[in-house]
């Protein structure tokens, strides 16, 4: 169970201003390999949207995007455009939805597919995951984004928020990526957790 924000503004001043509702967690068709839904903390996409990382000239692919906070919040901030993967139709039919209202929605599609199952065009260079399948999943996944960065080489970051320990010792042994920073976001919430924060990984 994750930390307590120190605040919950943000929460709902972010949904009420994108004209969309994505708070609450949801865990009815979760298992051992597709893990629960639970939006990342606005203050988290702030930080990250605010990084540099991502501009309008980037198309983002959000794995397991759930009812679509990400997608919305960063294709308004940065104006980039998004696609979220989801599995669920129940919540992919809440982004949807969400989609109908958004003040984002012309810069972000969302499809009903299984995350090893999506094809990366080659158009897509930013890369979200916040814990949305296990290792197993995430090993097909990066199969997937490699074949086609092989295919069209490019500037690729992913980034990868609240990373567990198997996330990380998976990620570090895959050949082709690179740890490229951190981005702390401990101070956000209340008590330490080193888990608190986004790695950035590069292809190269």
């Amino acid at each position: 169970m994750k930390k307590q924000l120190k605040s919950s503004h943000p929460e709902t001043r972010w949904d009420d201003l994108l004209k969309i509702k994505t708070n609450g967690r949801d865990d009815s068709n979760s298992d051992c390999c597709n893990y629960p839904y639970e939006p990342t903390p606005y203050t988290v996409l702030e930080r990250l949207a605010s990084s540099g990382y991502i501009t309008k000239k980037n198309t983002l692919a959000d794995y397991g995007c759930g009812k679509g906070r990400a997608d919305f919040f960063l294709s308004y901030q940065t104006r980039c455009r998004s696609i979220g993967i989801e599995y669920d139709e129940r919540i992919y039919e809440r982004a949807i939805k969400n989609q109908e209202t958004a003040i984002s929605a012309n810069r972000t599609t969302f499809l009903l597919k299984r995350a090893e199952e999506f094809p990366v065009g080659t158009a897509i260079d930013r890369f979200y995951f916040f814990n949305p399948f296990s290792v197993e999943i995430l090993r097909k996944v990066m199969r997937r984004i490699l074949e086609s960065w092989y295919e069209h080489p490019r500037d690729m970051l992913l980034f990868f928020y609240y990373p567990s320990d198997e996330y990380i010792s998976y990620l570090m042994t895959v050949d082709e990526l690179t740890f490229a920073d951190e981005i702390s976001c401990e101070d956000l919430f209340e008590g330490k957790n080193r888990r608190e924060r986004i790695l950035i990984f590069t292809v190269a």
